[in-house]
């Protein structure tokens, strides 16, 4: 019997009819989706909410195969035994480390879907197909599956199925799950040992008495926090040839990503260009901070804040946030005013957590996660504003 078949037993005949969430995620998966309006004016169109994440994962792939050729390149590097960038041993390697992720990410992730959609008797919805490729791209490439796993069922259940599902939720689920981890298991998250696969199995020799070399793979924005000096070129930190996040590294390719999006008008030019001004301005004034003399070299803010105004952009998962994850239509602004200030503030408030939190210098997750829950604030005060001043127009007519 094919599933077209089953799918007409199921909907028609009734026989298990608890299992036909399960059963039309996967006809959905595989085909164009056969859902049409029945009434009322509606303007026809190609897209639908598949085809959209479709565009959001394409987008994603570059940086996911982008972020496998890094995890085999850093891990040779840091052993001694470098390798070029483009080679299939820097690919193979960083392949068979970064698809459990991306495994993991996706079984647990649907599976909680799935199981809520059949619990709740609708149908699996879609939005997860971008949250599960996201996820696996802004995490340290040593975290263990387990937690990746405890991570994703908090991710999907607190950060989407208490809210009603896809459409309804207030937070960016990906974040959610990013920052579980980073308060959760906070050791993983950060340091100089995480970013580098193999670095913190090599830490855990040396601190069992084993005579072997340690291992660093510290971040620029690591190195930043504690007053160090970075030995990267503006060529590496754009193109990505640095460690960190998976996925988080080039912005080159999420430049290239951004274009993407904005040309299919998947996402919002306004987000974007106003996250970066944000981070600009943010940059500018610290640095301004620095030629006054108002904070003396020594102290721990003063590497991040010297740090070059335009330089913030390509360090950390700045880039990355800013394309993919601020411009969630569903927790993002939804008025066009209301996109310039919500994304001014990410950019903003992201460089002046990045400063003023060495312990935490990567400050975008936080920052979008913040404007999130003032989305809706924005956008309603934009929208009286607006109603007042048709009000105003319509009186001074009517007078």
């Amino acid at each position: 019997m094919g599933l077209k078949e089953k799918l007409h037993n199921i909907k028609v005949k009734g026989k298990d009819k608890k299992w036909l969430p399960a059963f039309e995620a996967i006809h959905t998966f595989l085909y164009t989706p056969n859902e049409t309006t029945h009434s009322g004016g509606h303007i026809k169109g190609v897209d639908d909410l598949k085809r959209t994440m479709s565009m959001v994962v394409l987008a994603l792939i570059p940086c996911l195969i982008f972020g496998m050729f890094n995890t085999g390149f850093q891990h040779f590097k840091a052993f001694g035994a470098p390798v070029d960038f483009l080679s299939m041993d820097a690919f193979w390697f960083g392949f068979l480390k970064v698809l459990p992720l991306v495994v993991v990410s996706y079984v647990v992730g649907l599976g909680i879907e799935v199981l809520f959609a059949i619990i709740k008797g609708h149908e699996v919805e879609e939005g997860y197909f971008v949250t599960g490729m996201l996820v696996p791209l802004i995490v340290p490439i040593d975290i263990p599956l387990w937690m990746l796993s405890v991570a994703v069922i908090f991710g999907v259940v607190i950060g989407k199925e208490v809210f009603g599902g896809t459409g309804m939720n207030i937070l960016n689920p990906a974040l959610i799950i990013r920052a579980f981890l980073f308060f959760a298991y906070p050791t993983w998250m950060s340091g100089d040992k995480v970013w580098v696969q193999g670095a913190v199995e090599r830490a855990n020799e040396m601190a069992a008495g084993m005579d072997v070399a340690a291992i660093s793979g510290e971040t620029i924005l690591g190195s930043l926090a504690q007053g160090k000096e970075f030995a990267y070129s503006v060529y590496d930190m754009f193109f990505g040839f640095i460690p960190g996040s998976v996925g988080e590294t080039s912005t080159f390719l999420i430049l290239l990503a951004g274009i993407f999006l904005i040309f299919t008008k998947i996402a919002s030019w306004r987000i974007i260009l106003s996250s970066v001004l944000g981070a600009l301005v943010m940059g500018l004034l610290f640095n301004g901070v620095i030629s006054a003399g108002w904070i003396a070299e020594g102290s721990k803010f003063y590497s991040l804040m010297n740090t070059i105004f335009w330089h913030h952009l390509l360090l950390g998962g700045f880039a990355f946030g800013v394309v993919f994850m601020a411009t969630d239509p569903v927790t993002g602004s939804q008025t066009n005013k209301g996109k310039w200030i919500y994304g001014f503030l990410i950019g903003f408030i992201s460089i002046l957590i990045r400063v003023f939190n060495p312990a935490y210098p990567e400050g975008v997750m936080l920052s979008i996660l913040l404007m999130n829950v003032f989305a809706p604030t924005i956008d309603h005060y934009i929208v009286q504003s607006n109603v007042k001043k048709r009000l105003k127009r319509l009186k001074a007519k009517t007078a």
